[in-house]
């Protein structure tokens, strides 16, 4: 009866009472494997806090740590047609877009949003790798067009964060047609004399890369991200040759002129402040929700 008592039945007990631990409690890091605690990660800026490797981000979350506050306003973007071409391959396309709109939670691959940061007002467009791999179709060129014309409106710097697998396959030469449509939105931004500048995060590839991600007056990348336009495998593949480490990785590119700066997730915010104002030749940004200081008057000795 002892072991029965001391033994088998706490460990029943202990199986139909043992609780269910939540499994998004806990993330993986994809560079060093550390398992890091949610909250942590995301006060974190989704940063690895043990080997500091650059996780996704989502779009919303990403304009949350961006602008004061996390207060933005959306930017309306029209809408394209749903499926232009009736594309099928192992499953139909609007079922594509139905299940990366669930997942998501976003209707689309990018979102443009105005708003300030650090007191410094900007209109922003960001794309989203987890909605069908941030793919450029109709709607992130009209997004693009939408965010040129906003800032020009306003006259405000655009600031554009890619993430990109390349053009949406799904609709065809009609995503080819977004890389002409973008080059033409961001040449109204250089007529209207407003800055440009492309945060470029991991990974920008394909038409995107040769389009609007490459078009900005100033070039940010997030640091190891990988930049190109056909991937690396494909192009061991086809010269038959062995590539130099870390080609076209961020700091690689940084190195060999293709950037201005490689800038850590956490300093992102003042850098492209200080860029900006810079660039539009405001005064220097004051931290803080204090006001500026009052010019004192002159002290003269008194006779």
């Amino acid at each position: 009866m002892n072991w029965i008592s001391n033994y088998v039945r706490p460990t029943i007990n202990s199986i139909f009472s043992r609780r269910e631990v939540p499994e998004n409690l806990w993330q993986k890091c994809s560079e060093c494997g550390t398992m890091l605690f949610h909250r942590e990660l995301t006060e974190n800026l989704n940063v690895c806090t043990q080997c500091d490797h650059h996780m996704a981000i989502t779009a919303r979350d990403r304009f949350q740590a961006l602008f004061d506050g996390g207060v933005y306003l959306d930017v309306a973007v029209p809408e394209p047609l749903a499926d232009p071409l009736g594309f099928k391959d192992q499953k139909r396309y609007p079922d594509r877009m139905k299940a990366a709109v669930k997942s998501t939670g976003e209707k689309e691959a990018m979102l443009v949003a105005e708003g300030e940061i650090l007191r410094t007002p900007i209109v922003a467009a960001c794309q989203d790798f987890s909605f069908m791999a941030g793919s450029m179709g109709m709607y992130v060129g009209n997004a693009i067009i939408a965010a040129a014309e906003r800032a020009v409106k306003l006259k405000r710097p655009l600031v554009l964060f890619s993430a990109a697998g390349g053009a949406r396959m799904q609709e065809g030469i009609l995503s080819l047609m977004q890389m002409p449509r973008t080059t033409v939105a961001v040449e109204m931004l250089k007529e209207a004399n407003l800055p440009y500048i492309v945060v470029l995060t991991h990974p920008t590839t394909g038409g995107v890369t040769a389009s609007y991600a490459m078009l900005g007056d100033v070039h940010i990348a997030e640091p190891n991200a990988l930049i190109c336009f056909a991937g690396p495998r494909v192009i061991e593949q086809t010269i038959r040759e062995k590539l130099p480490e870390g080609f076209q990785r961020a700091e690689y590119l940084l190195e060999h002129g293709m950037l201005d700066r490689v800038t850590h997730r956490s300093k992102l915010k003042s850098e492209l402040v200080t860029i900006i104002r810079m660039m539009m030749k405001d005064k220097p940004a004051i931290h803080g929700d204090l006001p500026a200081p009052a010019e004192q008057p002159e002290i003269t000795d008194a006779k």
